[in-house]
């Protein structure tokens, strides 16, 4: 039986805390787009679900090319769908209710996916085979299909329980024995035992989940996981909800409410997220709120938190609600009783703070309509890698339909590429960014350690920018020369006054590199034969609808705009521009140069 908890229990959870984050005068406003003006209510919601889920069922039906699953390894795929067909069939609200066309579909979904699955258990997913992580995620939408099944007490359905069964205890013996790749698997594989136990109980599974929690979840002071992944924070939230209401663990919730009042804080106006000091792939895409829905619905039911009724609201008038969570998700709601409860408290916004995420070296400031993203906090040394934070972008801004994507700084010392800020220093309304950039050269080998035949160890550089058989270690270094960026950030109202300086060996190019969205319009400055603008003294304003970003004044003492990252990127002919509408303001060391944001 599936244990759930007391709303007592949740409501002595207490009240959010988000530590180490200064949160000066924070402001509870109505928002600029208030979702409230368009609310429908939690009962129609349902409604909204089963007509959306109705129609992916529709689109399933006409297709049959089952095979493909053996073929392409996109076991995710036919899991999501077997449980959107499993929603319709047993929602009485559905056209599919009880529909023999759909559980004979979902009866040979359930064969193709018994069919690929190991004997151990696994199934394979993408590169990775006979996965025990991504045998977990499946397992999610495999087990809520079980348990809404199950509870439609339908004895005509047995074939498809007993099939659902087999695949799942097979799945089990691979949660309790299988290993991880990343810190989010284990609670993954943690979050399908506690949902296999729900429905097949055995001691065996609550001992492997003890096992992975021994290890302890992570949450820093800023409300952060190690990866700091908006991505990943959300499989981890869902992970830590399911364990707490099955396995009656209320204190992983108080670790999803720091993480969820994060994500608040780390979300634009339009609904993208914040995603610049991850460390994961996110760190380079860009994604919406709308995957921390179901969390911040369950939250907000239990703790009653006007903030998180707040985001339910505002991620139900998102674009992609409809095919992110409406069209796929309705198993889940019905699996879980909780989550179709009323939302009873007021939804209420705060539309006006500023926040400094000191462990992340991030800072989120929002004015209105008005929204600013200040970055520092790579990992260094800097290492384009899976797990480790490399992004240089250190300053973003929206106003309305007006989109800064990123600000960059790069220069030509040693082609060591882009200014990656080591950390942030606040002083009062200001932000300070610096990097100190060293390199050097090598002097011959001593005696003892020359080879005649010059066969000398491969080895990295001692600056890390390179390899070579040159034996680095055993030789001395000289001609030490350092570069330092100070980059000094005052915000006021909205409006950022950005003040540069680059000292260093003299003639250094420096650029400093700005895009816009894509499809901004911008005036003010002439372009090269690339398409690029170049902001040569005077003011550029980018515009997108009724919305404008007005920068300047601008500089223009080279014309070097090109190849701007580092030689690891350029030797293996990479490159981090994006798409947008790219400006850019150049000149030499040492350089020193004012301009505003507004």
């Amino acid at each position: 039986m599936r244990t759930k908890l007391s709303r007592d229990e949740f409501i002595k959870l207490g009240g959010l805390s988000l530590l180490g984050v200064l949160t000066p005068n924070l402001t509870f406003a109505r928002s600029i787009s208030d979702p409230n003006d368009a609310m429908i209510s939690d009962k129609e919601l349902i409604k909204k679900f089963v007509q959306n889920n109705d129609i992916r069922v529709a689109d399933i039906l006409k297709t049959d090319d089952l095979d493909r699953v053996h073929k392409l390894s996109i076991f995710r795929g036919l899991g999501s769908e077997i449980s959107i067909m499993v929603a319709s069939l047993c929602h009485n609200m559905s056209q599919f209710y009880k529909s023999e066309a759909v559980a004979k579909r979902i009866d040979r979904s359930l064969d193709a996916m018994l069919r690929v699955q190991y004997d151990n258990g696994t199934l394979d997913a993408g590169g990775n085979r006979q996965s025990p992580p991504d045998t977990g995620f499946i397992l999610e939408y495999m087990c809520a299909s079980a348990a809404v099944l199950r509870s439609s007490k339908n004895k005509e359905l047995q074939v498809l329980e007993d099939k659902f069964k087999t695949f799942i205890l097979n799945a089990g013996e691979a949660m309790v024995t299988g290993g991880v790749h990343t810190p989010n698997h284990r609670w993954v594989v943690s979050a399908a035992l506690a949902n296999i136990n729900a429905l097949y109980p055995h001691p065996k599974y609550i001992q492997r989940i003890d096992q992975w929690l021994a290890e302890g979840v992570y949450l820093n002071a800023d409300g952060h996981y190690s990866e700091r992944s908006g991505v990943y924070s959300a499989v981890i939230n869902k992970a830590l909800i399911t364990m707490a209401r099955l396995l009656n663990k209320p204190e992983l919730l108080e670790k999803v409410s720091k993480n969820l009042e994060t994500y608040y804080y780390h979300t634009e106006p339009n609904g993208d997220v914040v995603s610049v000091d991850s460390r994961r792939q996110d760190q380079f895409m860009t994604g919406t709120v709308t995957k921390f829905y179901l969390q911040y619905r369950y939250m907000a039911i239990y703790k009653k938190n006007p903030l998180f009724a707040y985001m339910v609201r505002f991620i139900e008038n998102l674009p992609d609600f409809k095919k992110s969570i409406l069209s796929r998700d309705l198993v889940l709601l019905m699996e879980n009783e909780m989550l179709q409860q009323e939302i009873t408290v007021k939804p209420e916004p705060i539309t006006d703070y500023e926040l400094f995420f000191a462990l992340s070296n991030l800072a989120r400031i929002r004015r209105g309509d008005t929204s600013i993203t200040l970055f520092g906090g790579n990992d260094k040394p800097i290492r384009i890698v899976s797990g480790r934070s490399s992004n240089p972008n250190f300053l973003m801004y929206r106003k309305g339909d007006a989109i800064l994507k990123y600000m960059r700084l790069s220069t030509s010392f040693f082609r060591m590429g882009y200014f990656s800020s080591d950390g942030i220093k606040k002083q009062g309304n200001t932000y300070i960014l610096n990097e100190t950039k060293e390199a050097h050269y090598y002097q011959p080998l001593e005696q003892k350690h020359l080879r005649e035949d010059g066969d000398y160890e491969l080895s990295e550089s001692l600056d890390r920018r390179f390899w070579n058989k040159m034996d680095f270690k055993s030789r001395r270094i000289s001609d030490l020369k350092q570069q330092l960026t100070i980059i000094e950030i005052t915000e006021d109202h909205g409006t950022l006054d950005l003040d540069f300086k680059v000292d260093g060996p003299p003639n250094i190019e420096v650029t400093i590199e700005m895009c816009f969205k894509e499809g901004s319009n911008f005036s003010g400055a002439e372009k090269d034969a690339d398409g690029n603008f170049l902001l040569q003294s005077d003011y550029g304003i980018a515009s997108a609808g009724a919305d404008s970003i007005k920068v300047g004044p601008g500089k223009l003492e080279h014309l070097n705009v090109n190849r701007l990252d580092s030689e690891q990127y350029t030797y293996h002919q990479g490159s981090l521009r994006t798409d947008g509408v790219h400006v850019y303001i150049t000149g030499f060391t040492p350089f020193h140069h004012k301009m505003t944001i507004e």
